[in-house]
């Protein structure tokens, strides 16, 4: 075929006396590269993070590089995405019943894990404002708050790290006495908003507090689309587990539970999962 549209193209220039010149066929080498488009470009300017690895498995979040210790927290993102995907569903929301269940080393090993998937884009937002503990966990204290960022004192871009190329962390600097007002704000549902028509995140993980400590959860779950609890064997009870799952299906979707520290799983994590 490109040997009939060269000789139409020569005879044509025969005949009206033109010049003989060879078409421009297709090139791949001499192709312009695509244009970077505004997201692409927004992302681009978040500061990079290259996590030391040592510090990363010393807290827990092996999700960073693929192999047998991210097994598990893989095949959790796998069963997230997969029915987050099949409901259409953006922002999860990740608590726990009370404290020391493992809610932030989940959220963060999610994170993490989402960025060797360089098709999608992830964010992960710390709302744990009493008791932040993303900064210690990645080993990257933030120069500034995430409240502020919230309250739109300053852009989410002068606020939020990026690891790899496909991953923004905003974290907390410090603890707040007075989350609910942040959490509640309709400035911060203007924030959140503004982030999502920016950098257009295929999902939003939000680390928020636990459940039964405060009303801080309460007060945003209607801003998510579906919420995952992590219980803690011999430490989360029954009734706290269904208490919660109350709780979340009166604001929100719930996605399912993972259980922490399994005995009868052969591991250093013991991570069970179960969807509804």
């Amino acid at each position: 075929m490109e040997k009939l549209q060269e000789a139409l193209q020569k005879a044509r220039a025969r005949r009206s006396g033109g010049p003989v010149s060879s078409p421009n066929l297709a090139n791949p080498a001499q192709s312009p590269a695509p244009r970077a488009t505004s997201v692409d470009q927004a992302w681009a300017a978040l500061d990079p993070l290259t996590p030391n690895r040592d510090t990363l498995i010393k807290n827990r979040i092996v999700a960073y590089d693929a192999g047998a210790d991210a097994t598990h927290f893989d095949i959790l993102r796998t069963k997230v995405l997969l029915q987050m995907r099949k409901n259409g569903w953006k922002r999860l929301a990740i608590t726990s019943p009370t404290s020391a269940c493992g809610k932030t080393t989940t959220a963060c090993n999610l994170a993490v894990g989402l960025s060797r998937q360089p098709d999608m884009r992830t964010m992960l937002l710390e709302l744990d404002l009493r008791r932040p503990n993303v900064a210690n966990l990645v080993g990257q204290k933030p120069q500034r708050d995430i409240t502020s960022m919230l309250t739109g004192q300053i852009s989410f871009a002068d606020q939020a790290i990026r690891v790899r190329d496909n991953v923004a962390i905003s974290m907390a600097r410090r603890a707040s006495t007075d989350p609910t007002k942040y959490l509640l704000s309709q400035q911060t549902e203007d924030t959140l908003r503004q982030i999502e028509q920016t950098y257009k995140p295929d999902i939003m993980i939000f680390d928020l507090p636990p459940l039964l400590l405060s009303d801080d959860t309460r007060a945003f779950l209607n801003n998510v689309d579906c919420a995952l609890m992590v219980a803690r064997a011999e430490r989360s009870s029954i009734n706290q587990i269904d208490t919660c799952e109350r709780e979340i299906a009166e604001h929100t979707n719930m996605l399912g539970v993972v259980l922490n520290q399994c005995r009868h799983v052969d591991d250093a994590q013991g991570y069970g999962y179960e969807a509804y």
